[in-house]
C-alpha cells in the first residue's frame, strides 16, 4: 500500500487483524522495516506499507477517530469469496508512532552548525485565530536563516505548543537523529511531525541552492505564521 496524506490534518489509520509492515517513509527506503498496526501520516507525507492478507473477512481500512473515519475517511477491504454482510470496524490496539522504529543506532558525522527553531502559538488573534511564531517571530525571518553550499547543518526542532507540527522544507532531505532524545539513524524524510511539546533533530546538506520554504505543513497553521524562508550564502 501506497499511503499519502493531501489533506489538512494528522490521520491515524488502522486495519483491524492486519499490520502495515512499513518499508519506506516519504519514498525513501528505511533501514529497518518493522510492521505496526496502526500509521500516523500527516498533510505531505507517504508511507509505504506491506500488508498480508491473511484475515479473510469484510473490513474497514480507516482512521482510529469515530468522527472523521464515520465522514468518510475509509475504505472497505474485502476479501474474494467471503460471504459477510457487512464490513465491520474494530479498534486496533493503542500504539504509539514512533518513527525511530524503523532506524538503526548508527553514528551522525558531526555537523558544521546547529540551527535551533523553537515554535510557539499565540493564542486567539485577529478574529479568534491563533498565530504561529517560529524563533519569536513571523515569516519572513529575513536573512535569518543562511546556509553554505555543503554544508551539513544540524536542525533543532521545538515544539511549545500543544500541537503536534509536520515540518517540511523544500527541495531538501533530511536525516533524523533524534525523537525526543531518542537517537536513530538512516530515516530520511521531508515531511517530520514534531510531537506536541515535543523536540526533533535532524540533519540536513544544504545541497539546493535558492531561496527554501520552510513550514508547518497544516495549512492554517502556514498561513498565520508558521513558516520562515531559508537563503543560501
Amino acid at each position: 500500500m501506497h499511503l499519502l496524506n493531501a489533506g489538512t490534518q494528522i490521520h491515524r489509520l488502522g486495519l483491524f487483524g492486519h499490520r502495515f509492515r512499513v518499508i519506506a517513509l516519504d519514498g525513501n527506503p528505511v533501514p529497518t522495516p518493522q510492521p505496526v498496526a496502526v500509521v500516523e501520516i500527516a498533510p505531505g507525507e507517504r508511507v509505504d506499507a506491506i500488508v498480508e492478507m491473511n484475515e479473510p473477512g469484510l473490513w474497514v481500512l480507516g482512521e482510529l477517530g469515530d468522527a472523521p473515519r464515520q465522514a468518510g475517511m475509509g475504505i472497505v477491504v474485502e476479501y474474494a469469496n467471503h460471504r459477510q454482510p457487512r464490513p465491520q470496524w474494530l479498534a486496533p490496539p493503542i500504539s504509539r508512532w514512533d518513527y525511530t522504529l524503523f532506524g538503526t543506532t548508527a553514528a551522525h558525522p558531526a555537523p558544521d552548525d546547529t540551527i535551533d527553531m523553537v515554535f510557539e502559538k499565540v493564542p486567539g488573534g485577529p478574529h479568534g485565530i491563533n498565530h504561529w511564531l517560529v524563533n519569536g517571530k513571523e515569516y519572513p525571518h529575513e536573512r535569518e536563516f543562511v546556509l553554505r553550499q555543503g554544508g551539513r547543518y544540524r536542525l533543532v526542532f521545538h515544539n511549545r505548543s500543544d500541537d503536534s507540527h509536520p515540518l517540511h522544507m523544500h527541495r531538501h532531505l533530511f536525516e533524523l537523529v533524534e525523537l525526543n532524545g531518542k537517537p536513530t539513524a538512516g530515516i530520511k524524510k521531508d515531511t517530520l511531525i514534531v510531537p506536541a511539546f515535543g523536540r526533533a533533530t535532524v540533519d540536513l546538506v544544504a545541497d539546493q541552492p535558492g531561496l527554501t520554504l520552510f513550514h508547518c505543513h497544516i495549512q492554517q497553521h502556514m498561513d498565520y505564521g508558521f513558516k520562515a524562508l531559508f537563503r543560501y550564502a
